[in-house]
């Protein structure tokens, strides 16, 4: 499971080194993609197999614009990245655009089955609003029943 919250760079080649704890479980290869709330996010080939059937499956119709255009925005974006001898990943520039990373500065964050890479300035204005409105968001959920 990944978990936890890195600080890195991006080097001048576009290179990120990934954290250590990350490459153990993720492997050789990782899929990455534009995420959400300005984030890129990246995948192991097993979680993305399994992101990518659900996306493609029965309830997940073509005929839905809902549905070309999210597996669009994933698919069509995402890249596979090997891991170098030093445990890096080429971020291509089209993603770190995506991801609004040109400072070069970066947190990467593991969300259970994959992690995410943003500005380190984004991440924090985004932290620092979660974690204002914890109390709510868990009030929230626990009526949902998800905790």
């Amino acid at each position: 499971m990944l978990i936890g919250e890195f600080r890195h760079t991006i080097d001048g080649k576009n290179r990120l080194s990934l954290p250590a704890k990350f490459r153990q479980e993720m492997g050789n290869k990782v899929i990455l993609t534009g995420g959400l709330d300005n984030c890129l996010f990246v995948y192991t080939t097993d979680s993305w197999e399994r992101i990518t059937a659900r996306l493609s499956g029965p309830e997940s119709s073509m005929l839905q614009a809902d549905n070309r255009s999210f597996n669009r925005y994933l698919l069509g974006g995402a890249v596979e990245a090997e891991v170098d001898s030093a445990g890096r990943i080429l971020v291509p520039q089209y993603l770190r655009e995506r991801g609004k990373l040109e400072k070069g500065k970066v947190v990467i964050v593991g969300v259970r089955d994959r992690a995410e890479i943003w500005d380190e300035d984004r991440w924090n204005e985004y932290r620092k609003g979660v974690e204002q409105r914890a109390d709510a968001l868990a009030e929230k959920l626990g009526q949902a029943g998800v905790i």
